[in-house]
């Protein structure tokens, strides 16, 4: 699966931004979509995730009710709709996937960044 994230961008706090990954390569119906980010000097984390088939969503507590993951499947693309943005959700987004069956995500797009201005 080839995944090409884009939509980064700085944004003030308080703000909204959508991201996007579009997917080619593979049928998607078996895969969990995810996103990810890393802020500088810190570990990539969790955002959220889309299960293709089914669109079962999974956030990270510290986007809940802010972030809305969804899908557009005559797109093959996946959204990261964010909103309420927080300088601490600076960072660069990554997208991901990972067959349903697996933990690990074995594909990854490149990074698109977001700044978010106090």
């Amino acid at each position: 699966v080839q995944l090409q994230a884009s939509g980064g961008g700085l944004v003030q706090a308080g703000g909204s931004l959508r991201l996007s990954c579009s997917a080619a390569g593979r049928t998607l119906s078996s895969y969990v979509m995810g996103w990810f980010r890393q802020a500088p000097g810190k570990e990539r984390e969790f955002v959220a995730s889309i299960r293709w088939s089914g669109g079962r969503r999974v956030y990270a507590e510290s986007v809940k009710g802010r972030f809305t993951i969804t899908r557009e499947n005559a797109k093959n693309t996946v959204y990261l709709e964010m909103n309420s943005l927080k300088p601490e959700d600076t960072a660069d987004y990554y997208c991901a996937a990972r067959m349903v069956l697996r933990e690990e995500y074995e594909f990854w797009g490149q990074g698109t960044l977001v700044t978010v201005s106090s």
